[in-house]
């Protein structure tokens, strides 16, 4: 294929990025101090020169700060680059352009990072050797009717997983592992599972190369993804065809729609993949540093950095508001997702001066958009520099990984004294963290486990992390686990210890899916993969992260209790409320909607600090539903509760994590003696009501 010879026309201005238009294809980009603009065209995504060079003229091919080119009959399929220059003050204005850097098109939809050297983009002067690549490609998709869907949070269970790690371990049997394909293989094993939907770590196009030094001298790599460069295209290296990226990232979200599933995606709005003063120039750099960019003051060449990464993007800039909002509305419109969770998203909460914002305009222009109004938005409410937002986001709309829940279960569960006044108000959807402010159950995504930190496996069998295989001295990850060992750090072959974590694992699970808010579960954690202790494995792609569905089969038992779970939930509304339980009946009910228990009926204790026992009763949704009973005891001796009585009904057993099998399946229920109840230690017991007859 040839690129000379084409015609061009002046273009427009109205469609960034690069737009296969009638009559060819119109490139767009915005650069506000840049005075001489070139786009490179390139045959193939390794071709090392530019087939042709294209000088855009400032008196026809700009208008305003956006630099425009529309290239007549140009087929689909080549690759490029912008290249731009002009003088800058750096310490100033915060202007950054290297005239000799290849740049990445801020709205490309397909890249290449087949030639990409992080470090050659560090240094000053010509990269086109070692550029990434964007991509021209028509959009001719066909959906064959597929739209979004709108599961209401409150009836949502979400499973956090990575699209690469899913399938990349050799037993997964899937014919493209690490892909989006080899995702749609296990989609069934998803919908068995019986979660609602799954949230993608980060797919949109990341640098595999920012690690630190050290880490990448070990041969390790960016593997979690939160390191966007590329914020319209989905990542290659999750592909079977790099140039099909944007399709095979849509088959796949078309084959979730169609069991019933639906895609959120974890989205890293807060810093970029070309960090520091020191970091790579890979496109916001060049072309607009000045507002892309926290910048310091009184020097603006150096970066404010609330994310830890290096840099942080200046969200509430108004043009790039547009530009994050716009992001958004594609991924919703052109590629079918269903909702977004924003890493460190109270870094969006920050004002242009650096301060928190309650009226944030990304944050409100996100809540208030009519065409995101069906998408799921959830914060991690908080941020590096010790901005702490759970149960104070900005919004009403926004859901908020609960921090506080994760914390205050873990302690109970471990045994933490004190902790039972608080874990009543944590399992029915915190309220005094959201009631208040008009919001609902549905803003706490409750979980105990995600990517950062320990598995579930690794909660219960270690006290202290083991991340010295990051080769940063075992300094990297948290330290504030809230973990138990179970008596023996790590690997043990003792039965009783092995039988205590099981139970324990058992016992957050059952919380989790007993708790008022959206439940989130951590890929893996149903059937106890391990990660050895290691807490932060961003850098490990390899089988210390990825999934090995030999475990499928090893903890069936385990993997059979949380679907298990997953069902009793799902079959019983009024533990998926949609506003805050009072106390008083409701519905129809002559119950009232929850009464709290101690061990004796309606004296749940709360005053007592050594206290670790906690029961209650939760009313039907409904006249036609019938009550459950909960119990739970995290003392280290068995205790007798005493059971309420309920007319014309009679309790049975329906889960009991102190006994292997843990769960009988309804159709097995037998009724239970009236009066009082023996809970072993360390275990939680449901109940369901059944009519006498």
């Amino acid at each position: 294929m040839r690129l000379e010879g084409y015609r061009v026309r002046t273009g427009t201005w109205d469609n960034a990025g690069a737009t296969v238009v009638e009559g060819g294809v119109n490139f767009c980009v915005f650069s506000r101090y840049t005075e001489t603009m070139e786009l490179l065209l390139f045959e193939r995504d390794d071709s090392i020169a530019p087939a042709t060079i294209i000088r855009l003229d400032p008196e026809i091919n700009r208008t305003f700060f956006f630099w425009h080119i529309l290239i007549e009959d140009l087929p689909d399929g080549i690759y490029y680059n912008w290249r731009a220059d002009g003088r800058c003050e750096t310490r100033e204005t915060g202007c950054r352009i290297d005239g000799e850097k290849a740049l990445l098109d801020p709205w490309a939809t397909t890249v290449s990072n087949r030639l990409w050297n992080r470090e050659a983009a560090c240094r000053p002067g010509n990269n086109l050797a070692t550029a990434m690549r964007a991509q021209v490609v028509r959009d001719d998709y066909d959906w064959e009717g597929d739209q979004t869907i709108h599961i209401p949070l409150n009836h949502s269970i979400v499973y956090e997983m990575h699209v690469g790690g899913f399938t990349r371990h050799p037993s997964s049997g899937v014919t493209h592992p690490g892909t989006f394909a080899g995702v749609i293989e296990k989609i069934p094993y998803l919908r068995d599972l019986g979660i609602t939907h799954v949230e993608l770590m980060p797919v949109m196009a990341f640098d595999h190369q920012d690690v630190p030094p050290a880490t990448a001298r070990l041969g390790l790599e960016n593997y979690w993804g939160y390191s966007t460069h590329s914020f319209f295209a989905p990542h290659p290296s999750f592909t079977v065809t790099p140039s099909r990226a944007r399709d095979e990232f849509r088959d796949m979200v078309k084959a979730f729609h169609r069991a019933g599933i639906g895609v959120i995606l974890d989205v890293v709005f807060n810093h970029t993949a070309e960090g520091g003063e020191d970091g790579p120039t890979i496109s916001f750099k060049a072309l607009g540093n000045e507002m892309f960019y926290h910048l310091d003051f009184e020097d603006r060449r150096r970066y404010r950095d609330y994310t830890g990464c290096g840099n942080t993007v200046n969200c509430n800039h108004p043009m790039v508001t547009r530009f994050l909002v716009d992001a958004l509305l594609y991924w919703v419109r052109r590629m079918h997702v269903d909702g977004f969770r924003f890493d460190l998203a109270s870094a969006l909460a920050r004002g242009e001066d650096g301060n928190p914002q309650y009226h944030a305009p990304v944050l409100w222009a996100t809540e208030l958009s009519p065409s995101l109004s069906r998408a799921h938005i959830i914060a991690e409410a908080w941020d590096a520099a010790g901005l702490y937002q759970v149960g104070d986001f900005p919004g009403y709309r926004w859901a908020e990984w609960n921090g506080r829940y994760r914390d205050v279960i873990r302690g109970f569960v471990r045994g933490d004294p004190g902790l039972v006044p608080e874990v009543a108000t944590r399992l029915t959807g915190s309220s005094d963290m959201y009631g208040s402010r008009g919001r609902l159950p549905l803003n706490s995504i409750n979980f105990v486990t995600c990517h950062d930190g320990f598995t579930l496996h690794d909660l219960v069998s270690y006290d202290e992390k083991h991340n010295a295989a990051n080769g940063e001295d075992n300094r990297d990850g948290s330290d504030h686990n809230i973990s138990w060992n179970c008596g023996q750090e790590g690997p043990t072959d003792d039965p009783a210890i092995l039988t205590l974590r099981r139970r324990q694992a058992r016992n957050f699970v059952s919380l989790l899916m007993l708790s008022q808010g959206v439940p989130m579960l951590l890929s893996g954690d149903e059937v106890m993969r391990s990660k050895l202790g290691n807490n932060n494995s961003y850098c490990q792609n390899n089988e210390l992260s990825w999934s090995d569905w030999g475990l499928v089969e090893t903890n069936r038992d385990m993997l059979k209790f949380v679907r298990a779970m997953i069902a009793l939930r799902r079959r019983h509304p009024t533990l998926t409320r949609n506003r805050f339980l009072t106390g008083k009946p409701a519905n129809g009910q002559t119950l009232p909607d929850i009464t709290w228990h101690g061990v004796g009926l309606e004296a749940p204790n709360w005053d007592d600090p050594d206290n670790r026992a906690l029961a209650f009763t939760l009313a039907g949704i409904d006249a036609d539903e019938p009550p459950l009973h909960i119990m739970m005891n995290m003392g280290l001796k068995s205790l007798e509760f005493a059971l309420p009585a309920v007319a014309g009904l009679r309790w049975c057993l329906a889960v009991d994590t102190a006994s292997e099998p843990s769960v009988v399946e309804p159709d097995a229920q037998r009724p239970l003696p009236a009066g009082r109840l023996k809970l072993g230690s360390r275990s939680v017991v449901v109940l369901e009501a059944r009519d006498r007859a």
